[in-house]
């Protein structure tokens, strides 16, 4: 599993940053993409990285305020020139489905793929056998949704030594035993897959929140997680207007990992206000609090590795 950052502002673009992208690239699990959040010029931002649209396969959008979707009727439209053929889901507040088809109508835009929207409310809106989205709703100034990813447990390691001693031939019996099936060989004996596999492996959390301030549902949200990406709009010199307008500081988005005893912080949605020589101090401040914080900026890229954050 990778991050990658598409637009790491707040409010608008400005020459360092664009408005909120992130892409959580599911490319080994499942050979997909997900987005969370659509800002202005998102497709441009994608065009200087690996990213194939027609790999997108979800869009989570976290609220209905112009620099989290401004750029997603433009994406959707581009994928159909772009090749996409398989059916694309966008979660989101009431009022999106509403939003991008108004776009389509006056824009004339026709797409050459399913599309499906889901209302979002508080609880689980998308599971499979693979993984379980949570969302719960935040604090700002419009309905806004965090987001909890969670892979579900893997399967654990195939023993073969172990396998070739109960005379399991090579081949696809091995296989089956893996995936966690009870297997019968020719001669009547059955191998169960519990006595040859290592226990299974926990799978990772990623929570990743929209515009809030400091709150109880981002701590729920983000307990025991993996990575949180977590809005720090303000610091603690402006936390009167992180107050005033819905969003949180580098400190209140520290407290919330250190409470909900996360193991990694990624700081996004940074004000203009912070130039490229004051994120050092900004990221210092917040590691007073938490330990393992990053920064995020436009194109940042994380790669989630045998339980460990590696920044690329």
């Amino acid at each position: 599993m990778q991050l990658q950052f598409l637009g790491t502002g707040a409010g608008m673009p400005s020459k360092e940053r664009n408005t909120s992208a992130l892409a959580l690239k599911l490319l080994e699990e499942r050979g997909t993409v997900w987005i969370f959040d659509c800002g202005e010029a998102t497709q441009h931002q994608i065009l200087h990285t690996t990213i194939r649209p027609r790999k997108v396969e979800k869009v989570f959008i976290t609220h209905l305020h112009g620099d989290h979707i401004f750029g997603l009727p433009g994406f959707l439209s581009s994928r159909s020139f772009l090749g996409g053929e398989e059916t694309l889901t966008v979660y989101g507040p009431k009022g999106l489905k509403e939003w991008v088809y108004a776009s389509f109508e006056v824009s004339k835009t026709h797409l050459t793929y399913p599309l499906e929207f889901v209302e979002v409310q508080e609880g689980t809106v998308f599971e499979d056998e693979q993984f379980i989205v949570t969302a719960k709703l935040l604090q700002h100034v419009v309905p806004c949704y965090g987001y909890r990813i969670e892979q579900k447990p893997l399967p654990g390691e195939l023993l073969i030594d172990k396998a070739k001693e109960f005379g399991v031939p090579k081949g696809p019996l091995l296989g089956r035993l893996k995936q966690g099936e009870d297997v019968t060989l020719e001669n009547g004996f059955t191998i169960l897959s519990k006595d040859v596999t290592a226990p299974p492996k926990q799978g990772f959390v990623v929570t990743i929140l929209g515009d809030t301030k400091y709150c109880e549902a981002a701590k729920v949200l983000s307990s025991n997680a993996d990575i949180i990406v977590h809005e720090a709009t303000f610091d603690h010199k402006t936390v009167h207007l992180a107050a005033s307008y819905g969003h949180a500081t580098n400190l209140e988005a520290a407290e919330i990992a250190r409470q909900s005893e996360a193991k990694n912080l990624i700081l996004n949605h940074i004000s203009a206000r912070f130039l490229p020589q004051d994120l050092k101090e900004f990221v210092d401040q917040a590691r007073e609090i938490f330990e393992n914080v990053y920064i995020a900026n436009d194109f940042s890229e994380f790669d989630w590795k045998n339980g460990i954050l590696v920044e690329n």
